[in-house]
């Protein structure tokens, strides 16, 4: 079985965010980077999948180059080679697109993202890759198992729980619980310097978004302590300042 796991280089959910130009560019000065969490638990399964000779995991990641360090700590958790897409990753769109063109030309049986990235929360990505590919996607999974060309899924949905059987080639995006994310040991740490990771230039593909600007949330506003039993007191404010009655 051959999987490909889509992965997102982020900014650290520690980083305080600021733009230039504007506010029509992202500020990387000083902003660590990091595998996105969600694809992290995409690439544990993945590898759970594969092991004792079941397959070969792939690491895709569309990006620039200060995106490899993030590549090669995928490498280091246990995938065996790597893609990067040589551009920016400037919409969903785009990324998806470049994420099917190779997943076409290279026959991967499971597809697997994160539920979203940390940094758009857009969890657009999968069903994407499904459309472009032409085969099935299942969004936010919370159990995945393959057998015999067919995977078995298990969703949380409103009210209960669904449970799927779909047939390979398949694209799905993994939540919490799907598999705990695995530390690089130090033999991976070291292996990654040495395993594949293969630059490809990006296809081309119309523009259908652009980001005009960024804004920061307003800050925090100030808190007014009110007794408990003053009920009178509260009600007025929620209607003469808070304005939500």
């Amino acid at each position: 079985m051959k999987v490909l796991v889509c992965v997102s280089n982020v900014p650290d959910t520690t980083t305080k965010i600021t733009f230039t130009d504007q506010n029509t560019q992202f500020n990387t000065a000083g902003v660590q980077f990091i595998l996105n969490p969600y694809d992290e638990i995409a690439l544990a399964r993945a590898i759970e999948l594969c092991e004792g000779g079941n397959g070969s995991v792939t690491v895709i990641n569309v990006g620039e180059a200060s995106s490899e360090p993030t590549i090669r700590k995928a490498l280091a958790i246990g995938a065996d080679d790597a893609v990067r897409v040589n551009s920016a990753p400037r919409d969903a769109y785009f990324v998806s697109y470049q994420i099917a063109q190779y997943a076409k030309e290279n026959n991967f049986d499971l597809i697997l993202t994160g539920r979203e990235s940390i940094d758009y929360n857009g969890s657009q990505v999968a069903a994407m890759i499904g459309e472009f590919l032409d085969i099935p996607s299942v969004s936010i999974i919370k159990k995945l198992d393959v057998s015999d060309n067919n995977a078995t899924i298990h969703r949380e949905i409103e009210g209960g729980k669904e449970m799927l059987s779909v047939p390979l080639p398949l694209v799905v995006s993994c939540a919490e619980g799907v598999a705990e994310p695995k530390i690089p040991n130090m033999r991976g740490i070291m292996s990654a310097r040495t395993k594949p990771l293969q630059v490809v230039e990006p296809k081309e593909i119309e523009k259908i978004s652009e980001f005009k600007s960024f804004e920061t949330p307003a800050p925090r506003g100030t808190v007014t302590m009110i007794d408990a039993g003053d009920t009178e007191k509260l009600v007025s404010l929620l209607h003469s300042e808070a304005k939500v009655i």
